[in-house]
């Protein structure tokens, strides 16, 4: 039986929230900051690090086997890498993002000045009037362009508006919640567990409970490209539980309704012990948990046993449909995630 309830009210808009805020990797600082207010307003004390991640701290009742947990608040996006001379923009893609998924789809720019400035991701010569392969060409970094909404026909009337190459490109979320539970939008991965972490976090405070150990929350900023879960950890940490979206599709069995559990990924198998801690947790609470493998796949946990970390590492999250591309979950899969890391975080 759960020990928890978790608001799916304040789940939903937090994660609402996040997913409207813009945090493509290398420029999170508006999306770490808006986790930072939630975590503060909680009584949680929190710092920065070097790297602009954030780190929280939750007293325990012992400090003999310490714990963290971690979601990440990078998402994918790009850079302006040229600037054409027909006043467009060829992009450089930040991590895994694909090309097809944000074609016609609306950005911002935002300039070194603080202006965001408004266009789109456009075929090159996409005209099908003009162009007979516009249909069938690929869709890559060098077929697709940024049109801006500007009045600028020349590189040097686009650096007048004060676009320059480096500049971060904010795509479109799209956030849709419907009534049947569903969250259509971008960048659920890994939003959806930065929500989870916050709304466990909250369920225990209000329930007067008190982590089992000390444990440390670190919310990463540099996940998608690799080196986010080694961040100013402790280093005689125990055990590292990884908050990240499940995958979905032929031959997995996780779903958008569950909670799943990764025993192994690209990066190889995740510590059997603490993963069958976590099941056994999820049995006697109720949760429906489900064990996966993903094919394509690394984690935090990958990167902090990559730096030498030596504690033992799971990974879990909630299914989540068209990883990178236009993502959908369910709120089932999402309270599922919070609570199974509440009742961690609580258990001796």
């Amino acid at each position: 039986m759960a020990r928890f309830e978790i608001s799916t009210d304040y789940l939903t808009k937090t994660l609402v929230d996040l997913l409207n805020t813009p945090s493509p990797t290398g420029d999170t600082e508006y999306a770490v900051s808006f986790v930072q207010g939630e975590l503060e307003s909680m009584g949680v004390a929190t710092t920065r690090t070097k790297k602009g991640a954030l780190l929280a701290h939750l007293d325990g009742h012992r400090n003999d086997h310490p714990r963290a947990i971690t979601a990440h608040i990078d998402t994918l996006g790009a850079v302006v890498a040229e600037i054409k001379p027909s006043g467009r923009l060829r992009l450089t893609a930040l991590n895994g993002l694909m090309w097809p998924t944000v074609e016609s789809e609306g950005v911002w720019i935002a300039t070194r000045s603080g202006r965001q400035i408004r266009g789109s991701v456009v075929m090159v010569n996409g005209a099908a009037h003009v162009n007979r392969d516009a249909n069938t060409a690929a869709r890559n970094a060098d077929n697709l362009e940024v049109r801006l909404d500007e009045r600028t026909s020349s590189s040097e009337e686009t650096r007048l508006l004060g676009i320059e190459v480096g500049d971060f490109v904010y795509f479109d979320p799209r956030v849709e919640v419907s009534e049947a539970g569903y969250i259509r939008s971008r960048f659920i991965d890994d939003k959806g567990c930065v929500a989870c972490a916050l709304a466990a976090i909250k369920a225990i405070k209000e329930s007067g409970m008190t982590p089992a150990q000390t444990t440390t929350v670190l919310i990463s900023n540099f996940e998608e490209v690799g080196h986010g879960g080694m961040d100013s950890l402790p280093a005689d940490l125990a055990e590292y539980v990884v908050m990240d979206m499940a995958c979905i599709g032929q031959g997995l069995r996780g779903n958008e309704f569950h909670c799943s559990i990764c025993v192994k990924d690209s990066s190889g198998p995740y510590s059997m012990r603490l993963s069958n801690k976590l099941r056994d947790i999820a049995d006697r609470r109720g949760i429906d948990l489900i064990p996966d493998i993903y094919p394509y796949y690394g984690s935090d946990g990958s990167a902090y046993w990559r730096s030498g970390g030596a504690a033992e590492v799971a990974l879990i999250g909630p299914g989540v449909d068209t990883s990178h591309g236009y993502e959908r979950t369910h709120l089932d899969a999402l309270v599922d995630t919070a609570a199974l890391v509440a009742e961690y975080l609580v258990e001796a």
